[in-house]
């Protein structure tokens, strides 16, 4: 029964913490801050009838000291504190760009790119059908040339990011390869 955090979020987190005061009895004090950066600390006061508070718009993958200071008018109580770190931001693939469209090849390129990516994954194949064939980039790249298509023909490109976390995020477009010329 001690200040904690839960639903932690890559730019959130909610704490709790024991009911030590009440409505009449006083009010808290909270101070949080990236470790890294102490003067960055910020202040906030919560009502004595509160034991949770969502705190919001925080830096991801970032370890914030917390310190619950309970101003009571009755009794001293220690502050509390803890250490939060915000999880990884898993951002999927925003937008998908098609360029360069041939007969037989069109690029992919995507954003953004992230450090948290380790590889994408671009998976494609004509429409209608089910013959997809899967490319494997690396996840400092945000492009790729496919090849080898069939002419005048609508694919269906999907996207996916894998984090390093082994989380998996995905989007895809559609993309039309340009008729051919004839006998080609």
């Amino acid at each position: 029964n001690r200040l904690h955090a839960t639903d932690v979020t890559s730019s959130s987190f909610r704490l709790a913490w024991p009911q030590l005061l009440s409505q009449e009895t006083g009010y808290y004090s909270l101070e949080y801050a990236p470790r890294a950066e102490p003067a960055r600390k910020r202040t906030l006061q919560v009502s004595g009838a509160h034991t949770s508070l969502v705190l919001s718009d925080l830096a991801p993958e970032t370890t914030y000291e917390v310190a619950l200071i309970p101003e009571s008018n009755v009794h001293y109580f220690p502050p509390q504190t803890t250490r939060v770190t915000t999880l990884a931001e898993e951002i999927s693939p925003v937008q998908i760009l098609i360029s360069e469209s041939g007969p037989h090849s069109f690029q992919v390129s995507w954003a953004p790119v992230l450090d948290s990516v380790a590889t994408y994954q671009v998976l494609y194949g004509p429409l209608p059908g089910n013959s997809a064939k899967v490319l494997e980039v690396d996840g400092r790249q945000n492009s790729t040339v496919l090849e080898h298509l069939a002419p005048n023909s609508t694919y269906l490109v999907t996207v996916t990011a894998i984090y390093r976390s082994g989380k998996e995020k995905s989007l895809s477009a559609k993309a039309c390869t340009q008729e051919g010329e004839p006998g080609d």
